[in-house]
């Protein structure tokens, strides 16, 4: 079977793809979603991954992020009620527009991530929301993972509560866990050093 009708085949149903700039960077000091492993800024790479996956893809970025976003790529600016609030702020502003939508959700820090892992990740992706999972940490990957349509109230209501991550999230739902093939597909890169190291394990292997 090809590659791109295996990918067809296991893809995320009534799904769309969501790809998470971030906010600040600071301990990184720069924009994470404008690092280059692959030969162009990271948002666009997993964008680009993430399309034979999902119906749409989107770049989910806050107002100043939304003003250098390139032709053809097209976004969702964090919606003003929920500023700052962490990955929650991308979710809560895709399902106000899209209510009826799974989102499938996607950092810029997971530069060791590849579409096969999101192949096998897809098969879990079903009625409740599954998460990558770092079993070492014993902790979800939030900004990996695949939050369908059905938790929208309970993300508002968290809200509302003042209840804002996404790790509790998951574990309300008792997430299903993803074990990743590659553990470097969970290894997040936010520090200069850091990148460093992750663009040269990339780029000279």
């Amino acid at each position: 079977m090809k590659e791109t009708e295996q990918i067809k085949n296991t893809c995320f149903q009534n799904t769309y793809g969501l790809v998470l700039c971030g906010g600040n960077s600071s301990r990184m000091g720069t924009d994470k979603s404008m690092l280059q492993y692959y030969n162009k800024p990271q948002r666009y790479h997993v964008y680009d991954m993430l399309l034979p996956f999902c119906e749409k893809v989107f770049i989910s970025c806050n107002a100043q992020q939304a003003k250098s976003i390139d032709a053809g790529y097209i976004f969702i600016e964090d919606a003003p009620a929920y500023n700052d609030i962490g990955p929650m702020t991308a979710l809560l502003s895709a399902l106000t527009l899209y209510p009826q939508k799974n989102l499938l959700l996607i950092g810029c820090d997971y530069p060791f991530l590849k579409t096969g892992e999101l192949e096998q990740f897809s098969l879990l992706c079903k009625n409740i929301p599954a998460s990558f999972y770092n079993q070492e940490a014993a902790i979800y990957e939030s900004m990996l993972a695949w939050y369908p349509c059905g938790c929208f109230d309970e993300l508002k209501r968290m809200f509302e509560a003042k209840q804002l991550s996404l790790q509790q999230l998951l574990r309300k739902y008792d997430a299903i866990k993803y074990l990743p093939t590659d553990s470097n597909s969970i290894k997040s890169v936010d520090t200069t050093a850091a990148f460093n190291e992750a663009y040269k394990l990339i780029n000279e292997g």
